[in-house]
Order: structure tokens, then sequence, then C-alpha cells
């Protein structure tokens, strides 16, 4: 056997190691969880206000706050949406 594929496949056999995700390294997924719970609550809030305006159990004023909560909250979602497509196209563009 050649030299260079031991060495080759020492190297490939390391760098697969320190690769690899390391245990108890889940805390972004649980970030990412509240986040989109307590976004679904915002929405969720602003559609029970927005009915309860409906139906006159809800002044004008609370209305305009919890659709102004609401606006922002899509937009936030929407930005951040944006960054990760915008992320994802850039790696796309990586020469391998």
């Amino acid at each position: 056997m050649d030299m260079r594929t031991t060495i080759a496949a020492q190297t490939y056999a390391t760098a697969k190691t320190a690769a690899a995700p390391q245990p108890g390294t889940g805390e972004t997924g649980k970030g990412l969880l509240a986040a989109a719970e307590e976004f679904a609550g915002i929405l969720a809030a602003g559609d029970e206000t927005a009915r309860a305006a409906m139906t006159g159990r809800a002044d004008p004023h609370a209305l305009v706050q919890a659709l102004a909560s609401t606006e922002s909250a899509v937009n936030t979602v929407v930005t951040v949406r944006d960054k990760v497509v915008e992320a994802y196209q850039e790696i796309l563009r990586m020469p391998v």
C-alpha cells in the first residue's frame, strides 16, 4: 500500500471524528423552539384581541397594540428567514 494512501486515510479518520457533533449541544434547538412558541403565542394573542374587538369586548387601543405587536413579530421572523436563506445560498456558492 502506498504511504500517501495511509496518511490520507488517517487524516480523514481524524477529521471525521473532529467534525462529529458533540453530545449535549442541542441548546440551539431548544432556543429555536422557544422562539417559535413565543411567536405563535404573539399571533394567537393578536388574533384573540382582534376577535374581542369585533364583538365589542376589547377597546380599539388594545387592538392597535396587538396588531403592532403582531406586525413586529412577523417582521422579525421574516428578517431571520431572509438571513437564513441568504446564508444557505452563500454556502451553496462556496467552491468544493
